[in-house]
């Protein structure tokens, strides 16, 4: 069965063209300051109204304050938040009741009690994103290219949709959604010929994949 997909960090019409022509579900811009993949909401916005309305604009925020949100929702009209640092399920909540977008919580995973802590955020999010826990002296708190072990998706899981992230590749994707049981996934560095600069092919490659499981 097919998976969704999402494609992360795009910078660039070639790569957003490959993922839309590819059946990519969901595109991400990366509001993220020292992000190798960073867009202002006025770059995001010469890209944004090449996405087919089928597909969803997501926006990657961590730890963002309410007028950089509101800044990127109105220049590039976003239909998810993604916020991908320590936000608490409070302030994700209010996220929510404020933009009045769709709201997706990223956390990171290393263990099964990092599953566990997922559970608090049921009522205050649309969908839970699971990523690799960052590894030790890492910058950011997503693209570092790095798997978990898969097996700690395991039930019980909070009674929300998910997407599995973190270390995905063309190679793996298939023993990762047999392992995990993921319906959708996210990647980013795994699409990406150096860090921050995504492969039209190598997004190709890995939209193929997923349509074929």
């Amino acid at each position: 069965m097919p998976v969704p997909v999402k494609i992360c960090g795009i910078r660039n019409r070639p790569v957003l063209d490959g993922a839309v022509e590819g059946g990519a579900a969901a595109v991400g811009f990366v509001f993220a300051g020292g992000s190798p993949r960073e867009v202002s909401p006025e770059h995001a916005a010469r890209l944004a109204p090449h996405v087919p309305p089928a597909v969803l604009k997501v926006g990657l925020f961590v730890d963002a304050g309410d007028e950089a949100i509101d800044a990127a929702v109105k220049a590039c009209g976003l239909d998810v938040l993604q916020l991908h640092g320590k936000e608490t399920p409070e302030r994700a909540a209010g996220v929510r009741r404020r933009f009045g977008c769709e709201v997706w919580k990223a956390l990171p995973i290393a263990e099964r009690a990092d599953v566990s802590a997922a559970f608090a955020f049921e009522k205050a999010v649309d969908r839970l994103l699971f990523d690799s826990r960052p590894p030790a002296g890492a910058r950011l708190p997503g693209g570092n290219a790095v798997a978990f072990d898969w097996s700690l998706l395991a039930p019980p899981l909070p009674k929300l949709p998910w997407l599995l992230s973190g270390g995905l590749t063309a190679v793996n994707l298939e023993e990762a959604v047999r392992v995990s049981g993921a319906r959708m996934v996210d990647v980013s560095s795994g699409v990406e010929r150096s860090r921050g600069v995504k492969d039209p092919e190598l997004v190709r490659a890995f939209l193929e994949k997923a349509a074929a499981l």
